[in-house]
């Protein structure tokens, strides 16, 4: 059974997407990238500002899904710039302090909207 999730404390879908979906013991989030969900405008600022923005955006969508960033299993990090990595790893260590789950790291030719960062995760549910 798959089931979607979806909350204000996150940006809207800006597209034919679900901001997450419950399936199988899992929450399958879609890719975030730095934007405010309460203005839908797009975070200005380094690295680390985006990267932050973009994990909160991650923490309330498995929040609402009743799960949590703990409950992480796999991340992918799309990257603009790869020498970014060291300030992205930084921040999101903040945010995954005991058994971060695991990553693949990229650098993506552009990413929406020319971001710096977009996060996607799977969390158990």
């Amino acid at each position: 059974m798959k089931e979607n999730i979806s909350t204000e404390k996150a940006p809207k879908a800006i597209g034919p997407y679900s901001q997450a979906v419950r399936a199988n013991g899992f929450i399958f989030t879609a890719g975030q990238i730095a934007l405010d969900p309460a203005s839908g405008q797009l975070v200005s600022g380094d690295i680390a500002r985006q990267t932050a923005r973009v994990l909160d955006n991650l923490k309330a969508i498995v929040e609402a899904g009743g799960s949590s960033l703990d409950y992480a299993v796999k991340a992918t990090v799309y990257l603009k710039d790869m020498s970014d990595f060291v300030a992205m790893n930084e921040v999101y260590a903040g945010y995954f302090p005991q058994n971060p789950p695991v990553r693949s790291t990229v650098e993506a030719a552009r990413l929406p909207r020319d971001v710096l960062v977009e996060i996607d995760l799977i969390a158990i549910a």
